[in-house]
């Protein structure tokens, strides 16, 4: 029977935390008790400050415990993209961050021991059409003059190397991308927020936020909190006690589904460097080894109705890449939501005081734990609260108040150019 919640859950179930009673006064009010949320509370609180965390699900609930675990800290846009839109000197900057918070996250993993499978397994990025393999070898090249990142093209000929499969045109890998276990991550983070003395509410939501010449008054469906700071991090989870925030942010379905265990010598035969695995496209897929090895994990967007025609959609993209899985049970399939922005770009900014990290564009397993600290950094008048991620807010979407009805338009035009650019074919 196929099970319709994450995978991840299998080994780690999500935490039901005993109600805490809402305290009327604390130094930070946080929304959001995924990655980001828990990431600021971890600062602050092991910095001295008293910290709520509110959450209108179970902490993690959202994307922090349903993305695929590729700790990537990927940017949407190339660098050439970025320069022409942010200008070079900026972009150079994002893109020294990005490496940047490749680094923490896996440093703050090892430092603090947490258990979460993470392993720097590398990346490829299959190249679906001959032209993207051109683009893909060009911006290798200029990535690593650029910032020193080893990354290198993959012709067609030597891709068999990397993943067993003919389907891509060659491709780039880089091994400074690591994987983990997702549910894992946050359940960790979660504890060491509870350690170091901060409350973390759950199935409490935030209705509004009122500031004044104190701070802010934070009205909560369990109480009202007087605080200094509010950070939001809800991202893919915006919900309407901040209209202002989600006129900016675009919550995108992404599906995942995972196999039955397969043997040792088909997965040595399919993923024989157990890489992290994504491909060029308007729309594209992303998939992996699970943390075990046993288990082949694909996922991509999703706007069906109809959970069985998504299944079926990403059952065929998988055979697609791998015909040797054709017909192949299919034991979880679930869905999050990641939310993109019109910068295409992670994102920290503020307004009247408060402060947001958000518009992950999809890569949240790192950029989520790097701006939360960010943003717990800059309340704190720390100078490594700096980040080139925090300029101006992104630019809200006309006619657009939070239901994002055009998306099915946008993804239906993106996949007309995928055609038309030959991509997804042999």
């Amino acid at each position: 029977m196929l099970k319709d919640q994450p995978y991840w859950w299998e080994d780690a179930p999500l935490a039901n935390l005993p109600p805490a009673p809402v305290l009327p006064k604390s130094d930070v009010v946080i929304v959001g008790a995924g990655y980001t949320g828990l990431s600021a509370a971890l600062t602050l609180a092991r910095a001295g400050r008293s910290v709520q965390v509110f959450d209108r699900m179970r902490p993690g609930e959202g994307a922090s415990t349903r993305n695929a675990g590729m700790a990537s800290g990927n940017l949407a846009l190339s660098f050439g993209e970025l320069a022409r839109k942010f200008g070079e000197e900026r972009a150079k900057a994002i893109q020294v961050e990005a490496r940047a918070a490749r680094e923490y996250l896996a440093s703050f993993i090892r430092d603090e021991g947490i258990d979460c499978d993470f392993a720097m397994t590398g990346r490829f990025t299959g190249a679906t059409s001959p032209a993207d393999y051109d683009k893909l070898a060009r911006d290798a090249e200029r990535t690593q003059k650029t910032i020193g990142i080893e990354i290198y093209a993959i012709p067609r000929r030597e891709q068999r190397s990397i993943l067993g499969t003919d389907f891509y045109h060659g491709g780039v890998v880089r091994f400074d991308i690591g994987g983990l276990h997702p549910a894992k991550l946050h359940r960790e983070l979660l504890r060491l927020v509870l350690e170091a003395g901060a409350t973390v509410h759950g199935e409490t939501s935030v209705n509004a936020v009122q500031p004044d010449s104190d701070g802010f008054e934070v009205e909560t469906s369990r109480g009202r909190v007087r605080t200094n700071y509010v950070i939001t991090g809800t991202n893919g989870y915006s919900d309407s006690f901040d209209p202002w925030l989600r006129r900016r942010l675009v919550p995108v379905r992404s599906r995942m589904i995972a196999t039955v265990p397969l043997s040792g010598n088909l997965m040595s035969q399919l993923m024989p460097k157990g890489v992290m695995c994504t491909e060029t496209g308007k729309l594209h897929y992303y998939y992996r080894p699970s943390p075990d090895g046993t288990r082949i994990l694909l996922g991509g967007r999703d706007v069906a109705n109809d959970p069985q025609s998504a299944v079926s959609n990403l059952r065929r993209a998988l055979s697609g890449i791998f015909p040797e899985l054709d017909g192949v049970e299919v034991t979880h399939s679930w869905y999050g939501q990641v939310a993109m922005n019109r910068d295409m770009v992670p994102r920290i900014f503020s307004r009247r005081g408060i402060r947001y990290a958000a518009g992950y564009c999809g890569s949240g397993v790192v950029w989520a734990n790097w701006a939360g600290r960010k943003a717990a950094l800059q309340i704190l008048g720390e100078q490594d609260g700096s980040s080139a991620l925090d300029f101006r807010p992104p630019p809200a979407i006309p006619f657009y108040s939070g239901r994002p009805w055009f998306l099915p338009i946008v993804i239906g035009w993106k996949a007309a150019q995928d055609r038309w650019a030959g991509r997804r074919q042999k």
